[in-house]
């Protein structure tokens, strides 16, 4: 294999995994932290030990706090941010991105400012001819058991064949299995609103509601991610694969969860503000809740799991009346398009 030179761009847990996960198959790989203290950790020690502990980093593992390093010269370039911070960093390595690069997003989100997911800004930022070298991987991953070398499957979804199978190819591994999608734009949408579902999750095993709750919320919630994701454009089999349901179930049920764990610290009577205090890392969920909330406004869709954790985190209301409210929604068919 062509050993490319690649910056991975976002030096937090999910980003510090895949730069180990690449520099395991001996990919050189300049990491990017936005953190002082991070970047000094990984330098000198090779461990972040903020956002991934315990880990022990490769020597082909660089740390820099240098987007210009980072990125120059890079045959493929990984984006690991939170999507709010995305459009910013993406204006500031414009400069330094050369022709040809390929371009990887990793970070799973929707835009709070213009309700876009992240192939849009790098569009808007990069120019329409990114979109053939742009590509995005999501799915059902945990950044500890990636760097463990557990089993697991993912998908990269591009508009570009060639662009998909080269990514793949980098990213394959016998224990790590990529699969392509030609919906990148669905697999954005589904590792972004299956984090949503994950805090109702959350707050409904605080709330002690037991295993039929959960599996309720999370069946009628890839429903309504289904119906927001195909009126944005998305494939309604994209949804139902690994970086749909695939990730809601992981995100729904697993200790990891950073966005179950958010539910579960609003069960506890905890207000949003004060849990993102307390949080070292993003749980992109609650921007997204924001940003699906106005889309479903945009697109005149009715889902009611969105809308009660919306209601939760931007309105105050409490998790009890929330699900309260929810069991006592008026229900009709379970799909539509089924006669009577």
């Amino acid at each position: 294999m062509n050993m490319k030179k690649i910056g991975v761009i976002g030096a937090g847990s999910w980003g510090t995994a895949l730069a180990f996960h690449l520099a395991e198959k001996g990919f050189p790989v300049h990491l990017w932290a936005y953190e002082k203290e991070v970047h000094e950790a990984i330098e000198n020690k090779k461990e972040n030990i903020v956002f991934l502990p315990g880990v022990k980093l490769q020597d082909n593992i660089f740390s820099t706090n240098s987007l210009k390093k980072a990125v120059d010269g890079k045959e493929l370039l990984l984006f690991a941010l939170p999507t709010h911070v995305l459009r910013n960093i993406l204006s500031e390595v414009v400069p330094f991105v050369e022709p040809g690069v390929l371009l990887v997003n990793a970070g799973k989100g929707i835009e709070t400012q213009k309700l876009v997911t992240p192939s849009k800004i790098f569009q808007e930022v990069l120019g329409d001819g990114c979109s053939q070298l742009f590509s995005v991987l999501s799915g059902p991953t945990f950044a500890r058991e990636i760097v463990t070398n557990s089993p697991a499957a993912a998908t990269i979804g591009s508009e570009c064949e060639k662009t998909a199978e080269e990514v793949q190819n980098v990213f394959s591994t016998p224990l790590f299995k990529v699969f392509i999608s030609h919906d990148p734009l669905g697999v954005e949408i589904g590792g972004a609103l299956k984090n949503v579902i994950a805090i109702a999750a959350g707050i409904s095993d605080g709330l002690g509601f037991g295993y039929n709750a959960r599996a309720f919320l999370i069946t009628r919630g890839l429903a309504e991610m289904m119906r927001l994701g195909c009126a944005m454009g998305a494939e309604p089999q994209t949804l139902s694969g690994l970086s749909g349901m695939g990730d809601l179930i992981l995100t729904c049920t697993g200790d990891l969860s950073r966005n179950r764990s958010f539910g579960l610290e609003l069960a506890k009577g905890k207000k949003r503000e004060e849990i993102q205090n307390e949080m070292k890392m993003v749980a992109e969920g609650v921007k997204t809740t924001y940003s699906a909330y106005h889309l479903l406004k945009k697109y005149n869709i009715s889902a009611a799991i969105f809308e009660e954790v919306y209601e939760i985190l931007y309105k105050d209301k409490s998790s009890t009346q929330a699900l309260a409210d929810l069991m006592n929604r008026k229900i009709g068919v379970e799909f539509y398009g089924i006669k009577k």
